[in-house]
Protein backbone atom coordinates (compact mmCIF):
# COMPACT_ATOMS: atom_id res chain seq x y z
CA UNK A 1 0.00 0.00 0.00
CA UNK A 2 2.45 2.30 0.80
CA UNK A 3 4.54 1.93 -2.50
CA UNK A 4 1.24 2.34 -4.30
CA UNK A 5 0.52 5.70 -2.61
CA UNK A 6 4.13 6.50 -3.22
CA UNK A 7 4.08 5.63 -7.34
CA UNK A 8 0.79 7.44 -7.80
CA UNK A 9 2.04 10.61 -5.31
CA UNK A 10 5.13 10.88 -7.80
CA UNK A 11 3.31 10.18 -10.78
CA UNK A 12 0.68 13.09 -9.45
CA UNK A 13 3.81 15.42 -8.74
CA UNK A 14 5.07 14.74 -12.32
CA UNK A 15 1.69 15.77 -14.12
CA UNK A 16 1.68 18.89 -12.02
CA UNK A 17 5.27 19.94 -13.27
CA UNK A 18 3.53 19.36 -16.50
CA UNK A 19 0.42 21.44 -15.98
CA UNK A 20 2.38 24.30 -14.43
CA UNK A 21 5.18 23.98 -17.72
CA UNK A 22 1.92 24.30 -20.09
CA UNK A 23 0.70 27.41 -18.27
CA UNK A 24 4.48 28.95 -18.32
CA UNK A 25 4.61 28.15 -22.15
CA UNK A 26 0.45 30.00 -22.49
CA UNK A 27 2.12 32.42 -20.38
CA UNK A 28 5.04 33.35 -22.69
CA UNK A 29 3.00 33.99 -25.73
CA UNK A 30 0.64 36.11 -23.90
CA UNK A 31 1.02 39.93 -24.90
CA UNK A 32 3.58 42.06 -23.53
CA UNK A 33 2.31 43.54 -20.77
CA UNK A 34 0.19 40.41 -19.62
CA UNK A 35 3.44 38.52 -19.64
CA UNK A 36 5.20 41.12 -17.63
CA UNK A 37 2.23 41.34 -15.24
CA UNK A 38 2.55 37.29 -14.77
CA UNK A 39 6.14 37.47 -15.49
CA UNK A 40 7.63 39.92 -13.46
CA UNK A 41 9.36 42.74 -14.76
CA UNK A 42 13.20 42.24 -15.60
CA UNK A 43 12.40 38.81 -16.95
CA UNK A 44 11.96 39.05 -20.68
CA UNK A 45 16.04 38.82 -21.11
CA UNK A 46 16.21 35.65 -18.59
CA UNK A 47 16.85 32.04 -20.42
CA UNK A 48 13.61 29.94 -20.36
CA UNK A 49 14.98 27.47 -18.27
CA UNK A 50 15.75 30.44 -15.26
CA UNK A 51 11.87 32.13 -15.88
CA UNK A 52 10.07 29.20 -15.71
CA UNK A 53 12.39 28.49 -12.26
CA UNK A 54 11.56 32.13 -11.01
CA UNK A 55 8.23 31.45 -11.84
CA UNK A 56 7.67 28.42 -10.13
CA UNK A 57 9.14 29.62 -7.20
CA UNK A 58 6.66 32.71 -7.19
CA UNK A 59 3.39 30.46 -7.83
CA UNK A 60 5.01 28.51 -4.99
CA UNK A 61 5.16 31.07 -2.58
CA UNK A 62 1.39 32.23 -3.85
CA UNK A 63 1.89 34.70 -6.36
CA UNK A 64 0.41 33.54 -9.31
CA UNK A 65 0.71 37.48 -11.07
CA UNK A 66 -1.03 40.91 -11.18
CA UNK A 67 -3.77 41.68 -12.99
CA UNK A 68 -3.21 45.31 -14.84
CA UNK A 69 -7.49 45.11 -15.67
CA UNK A 70 -8.68 44.78 -11.76
CA UNK A 71 -5.16 46.24 -10.54
CA UNK A 72 -4.63 43.59 -7.75
CA UNK A 73 -3.30 40.68 -7.63
CA UNK A 74 -4.53 37.59 -8.72
CA UNK A 75 -3.55 35.92 -5.93
CA UNK A 76 -5.69 38.01 -3.85
CA UNK A 77 -8.39 37.62 -6.15
CA UNK A 78 -8.01 33.83 -5.79
CA UNK A 79 -8.18 34.36 -1.67
CA UNK A 80 -11.90 35.96 -2.19
CA UNK A 81 -13.27 33.65 -4.57
CA UNK A 82 -12.31 30.16 -3.41
CA UNK A 83 -14.52 29.89 -0.38
CA UNK A 84 -17.34 30.99 -2.56
CA UNK A 85 -16.60 28.49 -4.85
CA UNK A 86 -15.65 25.83 -2.47
CA UNK A 87 -18.87 26.32 -0.48
CA UNK A 88 -21.42 25.97 -3.76
CA UNK A 89 -19.03 22.62 -5.21
CA UNK A 90 -18.78 20.91 -1.75
CA UNK A 91 -22.55 21.26 -0.53
CA UNK A 92 -23.79 20.16 -3.87
CA UNK A 93 -21.78 17.38 -4.09
CA UNK A 94 -21.96 15.68 -0.88
CA UNK A 95 -25.89 16.50 -1.57
CA UNK A 96 -25.42 14.53 -4.64
CA UNK A 97 -24.03 11.83 -3.12
CA UNK A 98 -26.60 11.23 -0.56
CA UNK A 99 -28.82 11.28 -2.80
CA UNK A 100 -27.24 9.08 -5.92
CA UNK A 101 -25.81 6.51 -3.76
CA UNK A 102 -29.34 5.03 -2.51
CA UNK A 103 -31.00 6.12 -5.63
CA UNK A 104 -28.77 4.05 -7.47
CA UNK A 105 -28.89 1.09 -4.86
CA UNK A 106 -32.55 1.37 -4.96
CA UNK A 107 -32.58 1.11 -8.77
CA UNK A 108 -30.53 -1.97 -9.01
CA UNK A 109 -32.63 -3.77 -6.67
CA UNK A 110 -36.03 -3.16 -8.61
CA UNK A 111 -34.07 -2.74 -11.76
CA UNK A 112 -36.90 -3.15 -13.85
CA UNK A 113 -39.69 -2.05 -11.31
CA UNK A 114 -41.61 1.25 -12.00
CA UNK A 115 -39.57 2.90 -9.67
CA UNK A 116 -36.26 2.05 -11.91
CA UNK A 117 -37.93 3.57 -14.82
CA UNK A 118 -38.73 6.89 -13.05
CA UNK A 119 -35.78 7.75 -11.52
CA UNK A 120 -33.90 6.46 -14.87
CA UNK A 121 -36.13 8.71 -16.67
CA UNK A 122 -35.44 11.89 -14.65
CA UNK A 123 -31.34 11.45 -14.17
CA UNK A 124 -31.88 11.26 -17.98
CA UNK A 125 -33.49 14.69 -18.67
CA UNK A 126 -31.24 16.18 -15.82
CA UNK A 127 -27.91 15.16 -17.51
CA UNK A 128 -29.06 16.44 -20.68
CA UNK A 129 -30.26 19.22 -18.81
CA UNK A 130 -28.37 22.50 -19.69
CA UNK A 131 -27.78 24.24 -16.59
CA UNK A 132 -28.23 27.50 -16.95
CA UNK A 133 -31.94 26.08 -18.46
CA UNK A 134 -32.19 24.38 -14.95
CA UNK A 135 -31.06 27.10 -13.08
CA UNK A 136 -33.43 29.70 -14.85
CA UNK A 137 -36.05 28.08 -14.55
CA UNK A 138 -35.92 27.61 -10.89
CA UNK A 139 -35.06 31.14 -10.52
CA UNK A 140 -38.77 31.70 -12.04
CA UNK A 141 -40.23 28.82 -10.47
CA UNK A 142 -38.59 29.39 -7.01
CA UNK A 143 -37.33 32.72 -6.53
CA UNK A 144 -39.76 34.78 -9.11
CA UNK A 145 -43.14 33.28 -8.93
CA UNK A 146 -43.00 32.06 -5.61
CA UNK A 147 -40.41 34.35 -3.70
CA UNK A 148 -39.69 31.12 -1.49
CA UNK A 149 -35.58 31.58 -2.39
CA UNK A 150 -33.55 34.72 -3.27
CA UNK A 151 -32.91 35.01 -7.10
CA UNK A 152 -29.05 35.96 -6.31
CA UNK A 153 -26.95 33.71 -5.47
CA UNK A 154 -24.80 34.31 -1.46
CA UNK A 155 -22.90 37.33 -1.60
CA UNK A 156 -20.99 36.88 1.79
CA UNK A 157 -16.89 36.88 1.91
CA UNK A 158 -16.14 33.41 3.36
CA UNK A 159 -16.77 30.07 3.48
CA UNK A 160 -19.21 30.06 6.66
CA UNK A 161 -20.76 33.01 5.53
CA UNK A 162 -21.99 31.54 1.96
CA UNK A 163 -23.01 28.53 3.67
CA UNK A 164 -24.92 30.60 6.49
CA UNK A 165 -26.92 32.09 3.70
CA UNK A 166 -29.14 29.26 2.83
CA UNK A 167 -31.79 31.50 1.72
CA UNK A 168 -29.90 32.42 -1.28
CA UNK A 169 -27.33 29.66 -1.57
CA UNK A 170 -30.23 26.88 -2.05
CA UNK A 171 -31.20 27.44 -5.71
CA UNK A 172 -27.48 27.81 -6.63
CA UNK A 173 -26.53 24.84 -5.13
CA UNK A 174 -29.72 22.48 -6.15
CA UNK A 175 -29.11 23.54 -9.90
CA UNK A 176 -25.63 22.22 -9.21
CA UNK A 177 -26.77 19.30 -7.07
CA UNK A 178 -29.40 17.90 -9.65
CA UNK A 179 -26.61 17.98 -12.60
CA UNK A 180 -24.21 16.15 -10.28
CA UNK A 181 -26.98 13.82 -8.59
CA UNK A 182 -27.78 12.78 -12.31
CA UNK A 183 -24.23 11.92 -13.09
CA UNK A 184 -23.26 9.74 -10.30
CA UNK A 185 -27.13 8.18 -9.95
CA UNK A 186 -26.11 6.81 -13.41
CA UNK A 187 -22.95 4.87 -12.19
CA UNK A 188 -24.19 3.85 -9.15
CA UNK A 189 -27.04 1.69 -10.77
CA UNK A 190 -24.48 0.73 -13.49
CA UNK A 191 -22.04 -0.77 -10.74
CA UNK A 192 -24.85 -2.09 -8.28
CA UNK A 193 -26.30 -4.26 -11.28
CA UNK A 194 -22.95 -5.33 -12.13
CA UNK A 195 -22.12 -6.07 -8.13
CA UNK A 196 -25.42 -8.25 -7.63
CA UNK A 197 -24.55 -10.39 -10.47
CA UNK A 198 -21.62 -11.79 -8.92
CA UNK A 199 -20.41 -14.91 -7.19
CA UNK A 200 -19.93 -13.25 -3.65
CA UNK A 201 -23.36 -11.88 -3.42
CA UNK A 202 -25.20 -15.48 -4.79
CA UNK A 203 -22.76 -17.29 -2.13
CA UNK A 204 -24.22 -14.70 0.46
CA UNK A 205 -27.53 -15.22 -0.73
CA UNK A 206 -26.99 -19.01 0.25
CA UNK A 207 -25.59 -18.31 3.58
CA UNK A 208 -28.64 -17.27 4.90
CA UNK A 209 -28.29 -13.38 4.68
CA UNK A 210 -31.60 -10.74 3.93
CA UNK A 211 -31.41 -8.63 1.32
CA UNK A 212 -30.73 -5.58 3.19
CA UNK A 213 -27.59 -7.36 4.45
CA UNK A 214 -26.41 -8.21 0.87
CA UNK A 215 -26.74 -4.64 -0.32
CA UNK A 216 -25.10 -2.77 2.57
CA UNK A 217 -22.41 -5.36 3.56
CA UNK A 218 -21.57 -6.14 -0.18
CA UNK A 219 -23.56 -4.20 -3.19
CA UNK A 220 -22.54 -1.40 -1.56
CA UNK A 221 -19.09 -1.39 -0.73
CA UNK A 222 -18.21 -2.64 -4.01
CA UNK A 223 -20.28 -0.26 -5.86
CA UNK A 224 -18.89 2.96 -4.43
CA UNK A 225 -15.29 2.15 -6.45
CA UNK A 226 -16.36 3.11 -9.34
CA UNK A 227 -18.22 6.31 -8.21
CA UNK A 228 -15.13 7.28 -5.81
CA UNK A 229 -13.06 7.35 -8.95
CA UNK A 230 -16.01 9.48 -10.85
CA UNK A 231 -15.82 11.98 -7.81
CA UNK A 232 -11.88 12.44 -8.31
CA UNK A 233 -11.95 12.45 -11.98
CA UNK A 234 -14.59 14.79 -12.01
CA UNK A 235 -13.55 17.73 -10.17
CA UNK A 236 -13.11 19.86 -14.14
CA UNK A 237 -16.55 19.14 -14.58
CA UNK A 238 -17.82 20.09 -11.12
CA UNK A 239 -15.99 23.55 -11.61
CA UNK A 240 -16.90 23.80 -15.02
CA UNK A 241 -20.49 23.60 -13.97
CA UNK A 242 -19.65 25.99 -11.01
CA UNK A 243 -18.70 28.75 -13.74
CA UNK A 244 -22.53 28.32 -15.26
CA UNK A 245 -24.25 28.47 -12.05
CA UNK A 246 -21.80 31.62 -10.71
CA UNK A 247 -22.56 33.20 -13.66
CA UNK A 248 -26.41 32.85 -13.70
CA UNK A 249 -26.76 33.29 -9.75
CA UNK A 250 -23.90 36.12 -9.72
CA UNK A 251 -21.87 34.46 -6.78
CA UNK A 252 -18.19 35.84 -7.42
CA UNK A 253 -16.34 32.81 -7.27
CA UNK A 254 -13.62 31.06 -9.35
CA UNK A 255 -15.88 30.55 -12.29
CA UNK A 256 -17.41 34.04 -12.34
CA UNK A 257 -14.16 35.40 -11.95
CA UNK A 258 -12.94 33.26 -14.88
CA UNK A 259 -16.03 34.33 -16.92
CA UNK A 260 -14.80 37.59 -16.14
CA UNK A 261 -11.73 37.64 -16.79
CA UNK A 262 -12.37 36.04 -20.45
CA UNK A 263 -15.05 38.97 -21.31
CA UNK A 264 -12.00 41.54 -20.11
CA UNK A 265 -9.33 39.69 -21.96
CA UNK A 266 -7.57 39.33 -18.49
CA UNK A 267 -4.56 36.56 -19.41
CA UNK A 268 -2.94 36.86 -15.77
CA UNK A 269 -6.42 35.84 -13.93
CA UNK A 270 -7.33 33.26 -17.12
CA UNK A 271 -3.63 31.93 -16.90
CA UNK A 272 -3.93 31.88 -12.94
CA UNK A 273 -6.96 30.32 -12.39
CA UNK A 274 -6.49 28.03 -14.64
CA UNK A 275 -3.55 26.40 -12.77
CA UNK A 276 -5.03 25.91 -9.88
CA UNK A 277 -7.84 24.47 -11.34
CA UNK A 278 -5.39 21.89 -13.44
CA UNK A 279 -3.58 21.11 -10.27
CA UNK A 280 -6.98 20.59 -8.54
CA UNK A 281 -7.95 18.13 -10.99
CA UNK A 282 -4.78 16.52 -10.64
CA UNK A 283 -5.24 16.06 -6.80
CA UNK A 284 -8.70 14.93 -6.96
CA UNK A 285 -7.47 12.07 -9.36
CA UNK A 286 -4.72 11.17 -6.82
CA UNK A 287 -7.39 11.17 -3.95
CA UNK A 288 -9.72 8.95 -6.37
CA UNK A 289 -7.19 6.33 -6.82
CA UNK A 290 -6.28 6.53 -3.38
CA UNK A 291 -10.40 5.92 -2.15
CA UNK A 292 -9.97 3.18 -5.17
CA UNK A 293 -7.25 1.21 -3.37
CA UNK A 294 -8.62 1.06 -0.24
CA UNK A 295 -12.00 0.62 -1.24
CA UNK A 296 -10.89 -3.07 -3.12
CA UNK A 297 -8.74 -4.86 -1.27
CA UNK A 298 -7.63 -6.68 -4.39
CA UNK A 299 -6.49 -3.59 -5.75
CA UNK A 300 -4.57 -2.19 -2.67
CA UNK A 301 -2.45 -5.94 -2.40
CA UNK A 302 -1.97 -6.35 -6.73
CA UNK A 303 -0.23 -2.76 -6.37
CA UNK A 304 1.78 -3.40 -3.17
Amino acid sequence: MTAYLARRALQAIVVVVLVTLIVFLLVRLAPGGARAAVLGSGQSGSPFLLQYLSWLGRVAHGDLGFSLIRNQSVGSLLAASLPRTLALTVTSTVIALAVAIPAGILQAARRGSAADHVLRGLTLVFYGLPSFVLGSVLILFFAVDRHYFGAEGPQAAGFTGVIADWHDLTLPVLTLSLMTIAIFARYMRSAAVDSLAQDYVEAARARGAGDRRVLIRHVLRNSLIPVVTLVGLSVPQIVGGALIVESLFNIQGVGWEIWQAALGHDVAVTLGFSLVIGVAAVVGSLMADIGYALLDPRVRHSLT
